[in-house]
């Protein structure tokens, strides 16, 4: 019996100490759904609302706009910046980005746009949607997802509102065909009174045009009729875009792997001139004169291990090269005003750079405590958002001095 007893505990042993399955951890997306007659119905303007989750900034007027990720748009009148105020909240399922040109907003809405009328933003309206111009491939979908498990999602009748995050441990050989990497290439489909975004944007206006871009596509609308806009035309744009930019002439995107250059000599049908290819990272981009400052941050899932800030000779639109490079911890949105370029760095606070020459950018200063996401550079103003706060500074000849800060 004892006998028995060893050599099963020897066969246990050996059984064990002889797999050598390697497991990984999996972050995965889940689509939280709803009916799109349900979505369509389901835009309102309400009272001042919390902010779940904080995504992009846009400045128009006296007024800045907040993205609620996947929620909605929080306004905030700010003609004292001294003492923003909550003013109202516009609820818009899907919703990541907006644009603003003469007192009509465009918004997506998932895989619409929809616009509102906010002359008065006391009595903002609703006034037209534009159904199933966006694909749902080109979606953004939450930064540090690897996945997306698509089951259960009927793209006829439903629509992805919103994520749900979670973690799984599998085997590395392991597959499931519920599940879709991020980034196939499968699934690829100023002037007047216009708003400013920061440098995270997707959407762009340019005179009678508006530009969104997604993951692989880009769409035109014609909004020479502000309150009837229409689509144009979509196209091709690149691989993996997160950010668009626009200046003299050119759109600017910003890819995980590059950054592509588009002409609007034709502005109803974008040009492909050329792309400048990095290694992987999360991209955003500006564009100064001759110039072009790129952020990629490295680590987690954006790419290499580096954090860098490239500076781009872009005097030749159809080969544009990398003339200097500066390690950086973590950065995310940056922004230019005349010889001053801001740059988020995540964890290392706000740093400040003179470009007054670009091959030599020289470090100002750099604020620990000012944690940001994006930042815009405005005439009187610098606005910067982090997770909880919208800060405001004004510009000294030492750098910023802060104004206020505005929880939401």
């Amino acid at each position: 019996m004892r006998f028995k007893v060893f050599l099963l505990s020897i066969i246990i042993v050996v059984f064990f100490s002889c797999d050598n399955t390697e497991y990984e951890t999996i972050t995965i997306a889940t689509p939280i759904i709803m009916s799109k007659a349900e979505f369509r119905n389901s835009v309102e303007i309400l009272n001042p609302q919390i902010i779940d989750q904080s995504g992009k900034i846009y400045a128009y007027g006296d007024y800045i706009f907040i993205n609620d990720m996947f929620q909605g748009v929080l306004i905030v009148d700010n003609t004292n910046p001294e003492n923003p105020v909550n003013k109202s909240y516009i609820k818009i399922p899907g919703n990541i980005d907006i644009a603003i040109k003469d007192n009509f907003l465009y918004a997506d809405s998932s895989i619409d746009l929809v616009v509102f009328d906010i002359s008065d933003i006391n009595n903002i309206h609703y006034i037209e949607r534009l159904e199933d111009v966006f694909s749902i491939y080109d979606y953004e979908i939450p930064e540090e997802v690897q996945e997306v498990n698509w089951n259960n999602y009927n793209i006829e009748t439903e629509v992805i509102v919103d994520w749900i995050i979670t973690q799984e441990e599998r085997e590395i050989s392991d597959s499931n065909d519920d599940f879709i990497e991020i980034g196939g290439g499968d699934f690829a489909l100023t002037t007047n009174n216009v708003g400013t975004g920061g440098s995270l944007a997707r959407f762009q206006i340019v005179n009678n045009y508006l530009y969104t871009v997604g993951e692989n596509e880009m769409a035109i609308f014609d909004i020479s009729n502000l309150a009837e806009p229409f689509l144009e035309t979509t196209q091709y744009a690149g691989w993996n875009i997160e950010t668009m930019f626009q200046a003299d002439g050119y759109l600017y995107l910003g890819s995980t792997n590059g950054m592509y250059i588009y002409s609007l000599s034709n502005p109803s049908n974008p040009v492909y001139i050329s792309e400048f290819v990095h290694w992987e990272g999360c991209d955003p981009v500006v564009v100064d004169g001759d110039y072009a400052y790129l952020t990629l941050r490295g680590g987690n899932l954006c790419g290499q291990e580096e954090s860098v800030l490239e500076v781009i000779d872009v005097s030749d639109k159809s080969n544009p090269q990398l003339v200097e490079s500066y390690t950086l911890e973590n950065p995310y949105g940056l922004g230019v005003k005349e010889d001053l370029l801001f740059v988020c760095d995540g964890t290392a606070g706000l740093k400040i750079f003179d470009k007054s020459d670009p091959l030599d950018l020289e470090l100002l200063t750099q604020y620990p405590s000012i944690q940001s996401k994006d930042v815009i550079p405005l005439e009187n103003v610098l606005l910067i958002i982090g997770e909880e706060i919208l800060y405001q500074y004004e510009y000294t000849e030492d750098g910023i001095s802060q104004i206020s800060t505005f929880s939401f």
